[in-house]
């Protein structure tokens, strides 16, 4: 199949009827702020470009995305939609449970957006849906995992959200949408809190120095993130 012919919302209902019987990888992502420099839409755009270079490889279909998430931390910064843990937990037993009813039986949720609360409502949600079927297969997991795994090696080990490797990420993915702006934000929040962070502890939604952030460091972020896919992918529907 095609990168295109892998995607479910292309296809006609026979070929889905023919095809449902392999892997199917559902991206979810937010609409979420990132900075002066990076689109809303970050951790959506790197999750689907995740989910359609990973189809391929492994034998996959790629559902329709999952566009809102919970985002609870950011919500004070212009542009962030952050939807209840029980409303993403809902969508994402509905989704499922839809998917069941059409003859799938593995799915892997594939989030660009890898907050506790976001990543508890998805692994929530689906959890619903195995326990009711136990003939069905699903994993849940953030590419991010991945990501930061890079965290003292090709960044700061404190870089973070919307910082120089999710910065130089998006340049790789999509140039096009990345700002000119690099900016440095120190994040002084206290993780234990359950505010949010004032202005003053997180001036912007950004984590790290954004400078150094490049597409040749987005390519080879990339590059890992699907070698570590591809593997987890392998141990998870062998």
């Amino acid at each position: 199949m095609s990168t295109k012919s892998r995607l479910i919302e292309e296809m006609d209902s026979r070929t889905i009827e023919k095809e449902r019987k392999g892997l199917l990888i559902i991206p979810v992502g937010s609409i979420e702020s990132h900075g002066p420099h990076l689109p809303l839409k970050t951790d959506l755009l790197q999750a689907e470009a995740a989910a359609k270079e990973l189809a391929p490889k492994v034998n996959a279909l790629v559902a329709p995305s999952i566009v809102y998430g919970v985002c609870p931390g950011t919500s004070t910064f212009p542009g962030t939609i952050s939807i209840r843990l029980s409303t993403l937990s809902a969508l994402t037993e509905d989704v499922l449970e839809e998917f069941y009813r059409l003859g799938f039986r593995m799915m892997l949720v594939l989030s660009g957006h890898g907050t506790g609360a976001h990543m508890a409502a998805l692994r929530d949600g689906a959890g619903k849906v195995v326990s009711g079927h136990k003939d069905l297969k699903v994993a849940v997991l953030c590419d991010y995992d991945f990501v930061y795994e890079l965290r003292g090696k090709d960044s700061p080990a404190t870089d973070g959200h919307g910082g120089l490797l999710e910065t130089s990420r998006v340049m790789a993915l999509a140039p096009e949408l990345v700002g000119p702006q690099r900016p440095i934000v120190q994040y002084k929040g206290n993780r234990y809190s359950v505010s949010e962070p004032k202005p003053e502890e997180w001036a912007e939604s950004v984590m790290g120095d954004t400078t150094s952030a490049s597409e040749e460091l987005g390519r080879r972020i990339q590059e890992h993130v699907m070698k570590r896919l591809v593997e987890t992918v392998g141990q998870l529907f062998p």
